[in-house]
């Protein structure tokens, strides 16, 4: 039976031959919590392919980077079907970011040459590879134009709302997020500090459109919530 992996991740882009393909070219190793695959400004050495350790569940890791002035910023979410560290190998330089294992994980190891190698005798994997670089790139594009043009409330929606869209999946009461992430974290995805986006937090909460715990964020009224983006 076909693995059902996560819209818009390179696995999910990839025919069953070639996702039989890829998985071969690593052992899977299990990596726990707080795990960090990859540190920023070291040499490239493997690309990680990420894959839960049960079907029904996903892996997430967070994708960070420091700026000189040592402020930490939240670039991205990787979940199962994922690979990170792809940009080193095909740049052939440092690591710019730090990826850290944020829930109990299998990671495919793939040796940067190995990667290479099998993009080159998969045309459909470097078609997929490419097609996913872009939506990252658009992701961060709208983060920049976020905070351009946005204030924090607004900033928090539209993010819920596209992790919710891209990872979430609908329950009973309202929409899980899919992924689990502090309010600190929040804060680094749309460049907030954590006092101003747990105010934000708050009004959403008032007006019944989310509630909160500890790292785990539920949206109660997904169309509630878009309306509230749109009137920003």
């Amino acid at each position: 039976m076909r693995l059902k992996w996560p819209d818009g991740t390179l696995m999910a882009r990839l025919n069953e031959g070639t996702q039989r393909d890829l998985l071969m070219l690593a052992e899977p190793r299990e990596c726990p919590t707080g795990t960090v695959l990859i540190r920023q400004g070291v040499p490239r050495t493997d690309v990680h392919l990420l894959r839960s350790r049960q079907v029904e569940s996903s892996v997430c890791v967070k994708v960070t980077a420091t700026a000189r002035n040592g402020d930490e910023s939240l670039l991205g979410i990787r979940v199962s079907g994922d690979v990170v560290g792809e940009l080193a190998a095909l740049r052939d330089g440092n690591r710019t970011a730090t990826v850290t294992v944020c829930a109990p994980s299998i990671v495919h190891a793939i040796p940067h040459r190995d990667f290479i190698e099998f993009l080159n005798s998969h045309v459909d994997a470097w078609e997929a590879l490419c097609r996913m670089i872009a939506d990252r790139l658009d992701w961060a594009n709208r983060r920049r134009l976020d905070f351009a043009g946005y204030d924090v409330p607004c900033r928090v929606a539209r993010v819920l709302l596209e992790l919710a869209d891209r990872h979430g999946r609908p329950v009973l009461d309202g929409h899980e997020l899919g992924v689990r992430l502090s309010q600190e974290e929040i804060g680094k995805l749309i460049g907030a500090k954590v006092d101003i986006v747990g105010l934000a937090m708050r009004q959403l909460r008032t007006q019944g459109l989310v509630t909160s715990s500890y790292r785990r964020v539920m949206i109660n009224n997904m169309d509630g919530l878009r309306a509230f983006a749109d009137r920003c």
